[in-house]
């Protein structure tokens, strides 16, 4: 039976009983039901898993007591930054969602001219957390037990000017694959453009800052679908998408 798999940012520790925050509190009580005794597991970024199992539940409180640490390293050798042009609604969320179970490990939402969100009064911190729930469920989902950064939202011309690796922006029209690249420091920058893809001025921006124009095949991706196909490219490139197979395990 598969164990439901928590963030919790407390420190954690063999032997110590942690009590839930109020919303992952509310999702074990009443989404998951777990009850007394039943088993779960925590993970608070730093690489491992603590298991354990609910000592309490109530409306009061949640309790887990952490009964072992288990190191389970599941990160690409890979960097993988990705600048995310801030497209609407669902395919945000999505793309989003989607870059953490493929490994990236920062992902920075831009403004771009062409960018039709627009953040008005608080609109921006709300956003935030809502993608940053978005992160930590993925997370959660995919097995990853490092959680992947999400930063501010940024201009496209300062973001540019201060990444590093091997930099690409994925443009339909480029003659250039990523097969012909090679990453520099074990370390790729994506850039992916919005729903009417980069101004004439933003590709001269980010040309000028080292970013190679790459196509990815012969036809033209939406924004969700092309961040989604070259984080995958990468992985399978230099990635961990390329790990030998396991061995077939013979039974009787």
């Amino acid at each position: 039976m598969r164990i439901s798999r928590l963030y919790i940012p407390l420190v954690m520790a063999v032997g110590k009983t942690v009590e839930l925050d109020e919303d992952s509190a509310h999702y074990v009580r009443t989404v998951l039901r777990l009850k007394k005794t039943d088993a779960i597991i925590l993970f608070n970024g730093d690489g491992g898993e603590y298991h354990g199992s609910v000592s309490e539940v109530s409306r009061k409180a949640v309790l887990i007591t952490l009964e072992q640490r288990q190191d389970r390293n599941v990160e690409s050798p890979l960097l993988i930054r990705l600048g995310l042009s801030i497209a609407r609604g669902d395919r945000m969320d999505w793309s989003v969602q989607k870059a953490v179970e493929l490994g990236v490990t920062h992902i920075t939402p831009l403004l771009t001219e062409r960018c039709v969100v627009q953040f008005k009064g608080d609109k921006k911190p709300q956003r935030l957390l809502h993608w940053q729930k978005i992160v930590q469920h993925a997370a959660e989902q995919s097995g990853r037990t490092v959680l992947p950064a999400l930063t501010e939202i940024e201009q496209l011309q300062p973001w540019v000017s201060h990444q590093h690796g091997l930099k690409v922006f994925l443009d339909p029209y480029a003659p250039t694959s990523l097969a012909q690249l090679q990453p520099i420091d074990k370390q790729v920058t994506l850039l992916t453009g919005p729903e009417g893809g980069f101004a004439e001025h933003e590709r001269d921006i980010a040309k000028a800052a080292g970013f190679i124009p790459v196509r990815l095949g012969q036809r033209i991706l939406r924004t969700e679908t092309a961040s989604i196909t070259a984080l995958a490219a990468v992985q399978m490139l230099w990635g961990d998408f390329g790990i030998p197979a396991l061995p077939n395990i013979e039974t009787e």
